[in-house]
């Protein structure tokens, strides 16, 4: 369905994952295991939920009981208390009819409706927890059947990266930010099928037109989707799948809009909002946006001191190199990847609001990490075996800085917004990484020499790439 840069290789699989759905099974487990630890820790001094948490759990509880999203009754009667100790910061706008809706989209608490009535915040965050596996078991099959990555690597490889931070912690924090990484990942499924059929077809459109619609903050990495698979179909003559395709994901905008407007007021949740009554819907993304100030962002998402993906996970950085192999060596499905992937890069770099908000890192990436994942797997299968042991010691370091963080937070007052700024909770970092926040002249020279050491990494594995050659393309027989 994607663009091709080479003919499709029939050429046998050298290892056949006979025990593939039992290894599923288990890296599922392991992840809803690691997430589910993360349930015990508290979100803030004020609660298991905070933040934004409690405006989904409440939007949640409405829609069991209420049957609609409007809170005001549940605001009234303080049922936040279940899960947070204090009174909630002001988020919604009191309507003339006298309703209040959560400026968030709706599908989180659609999802987490049952679960949230039935067995409260607790089930609701274990169901989060659950699809945390469910995703990882995904992502395995994914990783050995589309990109040809042996069992041997993808197994560990997908296990370290989605029981260590950010992909554990948003396995139990109520953002949409796992959800979306799922629907991103069931994309790329049926975007790399062997043939394209109306199954797939109808998949890809679902899961593209579900992202907006757990937030409107994932549109670009949905027309990212939608624009690798239309130029795909029409380069492989297929214009009547091009065809209906676009038209059903015209559809699913048209209705979009008009709900959001019916329900919300505006063509975003954000309008139903208290705090942008007086800038518009569109303020979320800044009055004033300095978008040369925020292209620091490009590295700091990545080495932020505080809230960069590698300052907990190292094994994150290894995007850069495997990116760079990726766009040189050009394997199948390539744009599959890359372009989403620096679709999402490029929203949490210009348009969204801050780097450093209050939430755990890497939130903005959350939705495209799964595909980072991929991009690193498919280089690593090819890669050297002294960098296959770099990747493995870091990434276990990884694992070592998520079991401090749990079992700092299990006998300590850690929360999982404050860690961030809990120098001691990631100290070898405090020395190499630079602080976004403060940007001194020490914090200047640290961000340069990152910017230098991404900038060989880069170089060599652009080398790499060019002697190496495209990697192993998945076979046409894979399911």
């Amino acid at each position: 369905m994607t663009v091709t840069e080479e003919p499709v290789r029939t050429e046998p699989r050298t290892e056949r994952p006979p025990r593939l759905r039992l290894a599923m099974i288990v890296v599922g487990l392991l992840t809803v295991l690691a997430a589910g630890l993360g349930i015990g820790v508290r979100a803030t001094h004020g609660g298991h939920a905070a933040v934004d948490e409690p405006q989904y759990l409440l939007s949640a509880l409405s829609l069991w009981e209420d049957h609609d999203l409007d809170i005001s009754d549940e605001l009234a009667d303080r049922r936040f208390l279940a899960f947070h100790d204090a009174d909630l910061p002001v988020q919604t706008a009191v309507r003339p009819d006298g309703s209040q809706l959560s400026p968030h989209d709706p599908l989180l608490p659609v999802l987490l409706a049952v679960p949230m009535g039935l067995g409260g915040w607790v089930a609701a965050k274990l169901t989060l927890a659950v699809l945390a596996g469910i995703l990882a078991a995904l992502l395995l099959w994914v990783a050995v059947r589309r990109f040809a990555v042996p069992p041997r690597l993808a197994v560990p490889g997908v296990a370290l990266a989605t029981c260590t931070a950010p992909l554990a912690v948003y396995g139990q924090q109520v953002y949409p930010e796992l959800p979306g990484a799922l629907a991103a990942l069931v994309a790329i499924a049926a975007l790399t099928a062997p043939r394209p059929t109306p199954r797939t077809l109808s998949v890809l459109a679902l899961a593209i037109v579900a992202l907006p619609w757990l937030s409107v903050k994932y549109a670009p990495v949905a027309a990212a989707l939608y624009l690798v698979a239309a130029v795909g179909l029409w380069r492989a003559h297929r214009r009547r799948g091009a065809a209906v395709l676009t038209g059903a994901l015209a559809a699913g905008g048209i209705v979009y809009l008009a709900v959001h407007k019916a329900i919300y007021g505006g063509i975003t949740a954000y309008a139903s909002g208290d705090q942008f009554q007086g800038s518009g819907e569109f303020g979320v993304v800044g009055f004033h946006p300095d978008y040369p100030g925020r292209s620091i962002r490009l590295l700091g998402l990545l080495v932020d001191r505080d809230f960069g993906i590698a300052a907990w996970q190292p094994a994150w950085f290894l995007v850069v190199p495997a990116l760079v192999a990726l766009l040189v060596a050009r394997p199948r499905h390539w744009p599959a990847l890359a372009v989403p992937l620096l679709a999402g890069w490029a929203t949490a770099t210009w348009v969204a609001l801050t780097m450093q908000g209050y939430w755990w890192p890497g939130r903005q990436l959350v939705v495209v990490l799964p595909l980072a994942v991929l991009v690193v797997l498919a280089w690593l299968a090819w890669a050297g075996r002294a960098v296959l042991i770099t990747a493995a010691a870091v990434a276990v370091a990884g694992v070592g800085y998520f079991a401090a963080l749990l079992g700092t937070g299990y006998v300590s007052n850690t929360t999982w917004v404050l860690a961030p700024d809990d120098l001691v909770l990631h100290w070898p970092a405090v020395l190499l990484l630079p602080d976004d926040r403060d940007l001194g002249t020490a914090d200047q020279v640290r961000y340069a020499a990152w910017a230098v050491i991404t900038a060989v990494t880069a170089l060599l594995a652009l080398r790499t790439g060019r002697r190496s050659g495209p990697a192993p393309a998945a076979s046409r027989t894979s399911r």
